[in-house]
């Protein structure tokens, strides 16, 4: 969606943000229409150009009396400059790093705040897997990184979210809670959810939905997916689909700001292809999103990678869109981003040389070795 295309569309309920200026153009905008109340939760928020330029749209919404409150991940910001912090609090900005390190949460090493969230004044919320860097705006010279979020316009879900996001931030219990839902009646009825995921405290909405939704498929499954390296439940649910037929598509990382994952996942690729799942890598940018359709009905998007550090260690947050319309609308962009995107099959995988394929192996072991203890140590539960 182009930015020109925001303002026309701003009275849909739900709407399919891309990265880019349009997610940027979305997030200044709330944050200048913000009156009453903003919530702020990213797993990484750098000090760059874009940056800056969000930090001084929140500034100016304090000085207009908005309570702005800033949750960022301990690691994922923990470039973010202490001298910076000062000067946000002085504004009357609320501000504080989730687990940070050095701290007693921090033992917990995998369980890190993945959210990419926004909600403001009890009636939008923009949410998905897109942070706030440069690289997710581009340039002129640069294309942003590939990644999407969804916008709501709906005060009764905008209200449970922001009292979610609020209690998140002063450490109360309401984070555990009951899901939250909503069903538009247009032209179509479209149900809404927002999904949580925090193994230690036993909240799984994510995870269980991507196993229900895949072990219930009965046509096809698209999949956008980096970091792409699932568990034992989430790869046989996609093996048990293909089983019974059904088509699927992963379109994943031709390019990887994590070179490692990047290896793994090629590891695995010759069991994918045996099960007769279709692989595409895109190679234009490093793709980011995370996301699925199944059956042109079930989509999902948000900060969920399918893999087990997500599973079994961040707090994750996703949206689930039941709706025809939007997920033919998503599913249309998808069939343009394949088309741009390199097909793997069994015989271009052939022309990788052994010490390719030792390298692949190598780094698949030691990937799967780092996301177990991550999120093994030192909780009690044991991911699979």
């Amino acid at each position: 969606m182009l930015v020109k295309d925001y303002k026309k569309d701003s009275l849909e309920k739900v709407e399919l943000v891309h990265s880019g200026t349009d997610y940027f153009f979305r997030l200044e905008n709330i944050i200048q229409e913000a009156k009453y109340e903003i919530h702020i939760q990213y797993y990484i928020f750098e000090n760059d150009s874009i940056g800056h330029k969000i930090l001084e749209e929140l500034k100016k919404a304090a000085k207009r009396t908005v309570k702005v409150f800033i949750l960022l991940d301990g690691f994922g910001s923990l470039s973010f400059p202490e001298e910076l912090v000062e000067e946000l609090t002085k504004t009357g900005i609320h501000l504080r790093f989730f687990s940070p390190f050095f701290s007693l949460n921090s033992l917990y090493i995998g369980r890190r705040l993945h959210h990419k969230v926004v909600v403001a004044d009890n009636k939008v919320v923009l949410i998905g897997g897109i942070n706030v860097a440069d690289k997710y705006i581009g340039s002129i010279e640069t294309a942003p990184w590939l990644d999407y979020a969804v916008q709501i316009n709906d005060q009764k879900m905008a209200k449970k979210l922001q009292l979610l996001c609020r209690d998140l931030f002063l450490k109360k219990k309401y984070f555990f809670k009951k899901g939250i839902e909503s069903l538009f009646n247009s032209s179509e009825s479209t149900v809404v959810s927002i999904l949580q995921n925090d193994w230690l405290k036993s909240k799984n909405e994510i995870y269980n939905a991507y196993i229900k939704a895949f072990s219930h498929a009965e046509k096809e499954i698209t999949i956008v997916g980096c970091y792409f390296l699932p568990g034992r439940r989430l790869y046989n649910a996609i093996k048990k689909a293909a089983r019974n037929k059904v088509k699927i598509r992963l379109i994943l990382s031709g390019k990887s700001d994590v070179p490692l994952s990047r290896r793994a996942t090629y590891h695995i690729y010759s069991s994918l292809l045996a099960n007769n799942i279709e692989l595409y890598e895109w190679n234009k940018t490093i793709l980011h999103g995370k996301a699925a359709i199944v059956d042109n009905y079930w989509t999902t998007i948000g900060s969920f990678n399918l893999n087990n550090l997500s599973s079994y260690g961040s707090l994750e947050m996703n949206v689930k869109i039941e709706s025809i319309s939007f997920s033919e609308n998503f599913l249309l962009h998808l069939d343009g981003i394949i088309a741009q995107s390199s097909r793997i099959t069994l015989k271009s995988l052939e022309k990788n040389g052994f010490v390719s394929h030792v390298k692949n192996y190598l780094s698949y072991w030691i990937a799967r070795f780092i996301l177990n203890f991550v999120t093994y140590f030192p909780n009690k539960k044991t991911p699979s």
